[in-house]
């Protein structure tokens, strides 16, 4: 009977799809990867590489205390950059910027968060797709690909160490496969014990926790016709621009591998000037839809931030 209960599941798993087999396998990776980023102990150091030859160098630390999730990411270059996370408080420390903490359980870095949280969560927007293994910064390493359903964003190869899930690299490659960035680890530790570095935080001298504004438009009703697969709104809100005066609604989209800025405001005399600007990955693009213009700004193609930007309807006037 066992005998013909293993064969009668060889037969099924050998019935699936190839496409089916590789995306279940994918999914088994990057939960497992989900896994050990919450759980394990790890110092990384990761450099992100743009092609142009600009790079960051980051040191990556996290660790369970008495149950409790703790992060540190650092920036190593310039005058630096410090972001502590204590279970759902994350405290932010930057040059020239009083220290705040807000409410979060992920710190905002060059890794998607939602990638290492809630990967099944990209599900309605990627395919993943195993490839093969390889070896990254002398380790074994599976190569998975993620892909954008739709073909409207960019592709992603990521490569997991064997041993932990943990990331090894991250490459975003543009519509034609060549790379955009490139996230490469150059060291990684997991140990039983936490760093000695978060035994050295002082949670009760973090700063403040301040409250993001949910302020929302009065008089603008804005919606968008067409969105990529899996994109939602994530943040809408308002606020006056300094120099000008004028009000400018905002919402902020997010697929959970990017997220996606998008502003209005109302032209006061004269034609918006039509227009976009590409850096390496990221695009800002400017577009005039009726008495409006539209800014969009993120890491995603110019065609897809023009689709975007032109399926706008504007129910009502903005502010005055």
């Amino acid at each position: 009977m066992g005998c013909l209960r293993a064969l009668m599941l060889l037969l099924l798993v050998v019935g699936l799809p190839l496409s089916a087999q590789q995306e279940d396998g994918a999914k088994a990776w990057l939960d497992r990867m989900a896994w050990s980023l919450r759980n394990l102990n790890y110092q990384i150091s990761f450099v992100l590489l743009y092609p142009n030859g600009d790079f960051e160098p980051y040191t990556w630390r996290h660790a369970l205390v008495n149950g409790k999730e703790m992060e540190h990411l650092s920036l190593l270059n310039g005058p630096g950059r410090e972001i502590v996370r204590v279970a759902d408080q994350v405290s932010y420390f930057e040059p020239n910027v009083p220290p705040y903490s807000l409410s979060s359980n992920v710190i905002n870095g060059p890794i998607p968060a939602e990638l290492f949280r809630e990967p099944s969560s990209l599900a309605q927007g990627y395919d993943f797709v195993m490839v093969g293994t390889s070896r990254v910064s002398g380790r074994l390493a599976q190569q998975l690909r993620i892909v954008s359903k739709d073909k409207s964003r960019y592709g992603y190869n990521l490569w997991l160490d064997k041993q932990t899930a943990l990331i090894l690299r991250l490459d975003m490659l543009n519509m034609q496969g060549e790379p955009l960035e490139q996230i490469q680890v150059t060291s990684m530790e997991v140990n039983e014990e936490p760093d000695d570095y978060f035994s050295r935080i002082e949670t009760e001298k973090m700063p403040q926790q301040i409250a993001l504004s949910s302020t929302r438009s009065q008089e603008a009703d804005w919606q968008f016709g067409w969105l990529p697969a899996g994109m939602t709104e994530v943040r809408r809100g308002v606020h006056r621009l300094p120099l000008t005066g004028q009000w400018v609604d905002y919402m902020m989209l997010s697929d959970g591998m990017v997220d996606v800025s998008v502003y209005l405001q109302k032209i006061d005399s004269g034609p918006a000037e039509n227009g976009w600007l590409q850096q390496g990955s990221n695009t800002l693009l400017s577009l005039q839809v009726g008495q409006m213009e539209v800014t969009v700004v993120g890491k995603l193609p110019p065609q897809t931030a023009s689709s975007i930007a032109k399926s706008i309807n504007i129910a009502a006037s903005t502010h005055d």
